[in-house]
Order: C-alpha cells, then structure tokens, then sequence
C-alpha cells in the first residue's frame, strides 16, 4: 500500500507548516506528516519552508535573523498562528503515534546549510522521543551526511527534480551516490515519469516517494503504479482514491475467493 505524506502539513487544506494546520491533519489518516526546519541567528528551530518571511508571514526579511520576539509578533498568512518553533510541532505530533514525522532540513538564503543546524534538530527529536518515528531529509547530500555522522539513528531522505540531478552529473550518478546514504529517495513526478525504467531498475518502490501530487487523476496513475511513497499537498484526495482502490481490491478478491 502507497504511504500518504501531509506535504508542509497539508498545504491545500490549511495554512502551510502552521500549528492549525498540523493539528487538523492529524485527524486525517495521513502515514507521515512532513514540514521544514530553518535555523536563526539568536538558535531557534523555526518550521517554514522559504529562506524569507515575505511569501507565507506578514512580514519580510531573511528567517535567520529574527529574534524569538519578533517571530511571536509576526502572523502567518491566512492565520491567527506564527511561525512555531520545532519543539511545539513536536509537541503538537507526538502523541499520534501512528504517525511518522518528515523533517526538511533547509539551507539559508545563501544556499549553504546552517552551521548546527542537523545536531540541533536531532537532539530535539530525542528530547522528546521521535527518533524512530522521523525521517530527516534534504535535497542536500552533505546534510545528509551531517545526519548519518551526527544521527545514525535516525533514517533519512533525499529529494531530487530533474535540474538538481543534471547539477549532480546526471540521474543515475545521483542515486548510485545515495543508495547507501538514505533509505528513500524522493524523486519529482515529472522526472519519475521521464525516468521510470531507469529508477525502477536501481530502486525498489518500496523506497521510493513521488512529490508533490495534488491533482486527482496524477495522484491516481501513481496510486496505480504501486510506488512506496506519495507526499501531496491536498492528502484527503490522495486519501479517499487510495480507499476507493482498496476497497475495489478487497472485492475482486471476495470474487474470486467466491469463484
């Protein structure tokens, strides 16, 4: 059966990476719920998902340099919550222990990843006891290299589209260099298309993820295909089409059981 991942808690439902919005999703039948971390200069864990304020807070600027006052300050769009801090995420998720937590290391607006950044977010994974249950991930091999040095423990996830493998020297270089790093692997549905023989042939789909599917009929062609992982911004469509085929499934068995 194809996991369902919430993507930035579930984007399309309500607003992204917010505490409304982890909180409701939790009441979906959701596998993982999936957010992003960014680290500031004064050392709190914010989950948003851009280097800067302006497209998802009222306000502007780089993310690093907020002060936890000002981040209690400035609202997320579309909302009453501000930017939460890792450990109220964590804290909002926990006890739904049927969920399992994917959690984006980001980089800063330069590019460049956080000095500290995956030390810091693994110790709060620990802290609070959701190392089993989490995922880290990245588009960025050396953070995830940083996350098996600094966390062992804890699997991990690499995110890959068709531009960031042609920077990598090309898609199967890519995967060959991480099939020992990480457990999954997330691959962009336009270029998981384009290259399905090549993927399937050095992947189980068991450890593959498709991203980002929104669309009814592309979430089902998908849903189809078997592939291990599916993250979508709208995770009540993915999960009512995978109801609908597992129940179609469970007849055609009953029939032939019948038969």
């Amino acid at each position: 059966m194809t996991l369902i991942t919430g993507h930035r808690g579930a984007r399309n439902l309500w607003p992204e990476n917010s505490p409304t919005g982890f909180r409701n999703v939790l009441a979906l039948d959701v596998d993982a719920v999936e957010f992003d971390v960014h680290l500031t200069d004064a050392g709190e864990l914010l989950v948003i998902h851009d280097a800067t304020l302006d497209r998802t807070v009222e306000a502007s600027g780089p993310v690093r340099a907020l002060t936890p006052e000002a981040r209690a300050s400035h609202r997320l769009k579309d909302s009453q919550d501000v930017i939460p801090t890792l450990a109220e995420v964590l804290a909002i998720l926990a006890p739904a222990k049927t969920k399992a937590l994917h959690v984006e290391i980001k980089s800063g607006p330069d590019g460049n990843p956080y000095p500290g950044i995956v030390e810091k977010v693994a110790a709060e994974l620990a802290r609070v006891g959701l190392e089993d249950r989490s995922t880290l991930t990245s588009f960025d091999v050396s953070v995830l290299e940083d996350c098996r040095r600094h966390a062992p423990q804890i699997a991990r996830l690499v995110s890959v589209n068709a531009a960031w493998a042609e920077k990598q020297g090309g898609l199967r270089t890519f995967l060959t260099q991480v099939d020992s790093l990480v457990e999954t692997v997330a691959v962009h549905h336009e270029l998981m298309d384009a290259e399905w023989e090549l993927i399937t042939d050095m992947l189980p789909l068991d450890r593959l993820c498709v991203w980002t599917l929104n669309d009814e009929t592309l979430i089902g062609t998908w849903l189809d295909r078997g592939i291990g992982h599916l993250t979508t911004d709208s995770p009540d469509i993915a999960l009512r089409l995978r109801a609908q085929r597992s129940k179609h499934d469970l007849h055609s068995q009953h029939l032939g059981d019948a038969q």
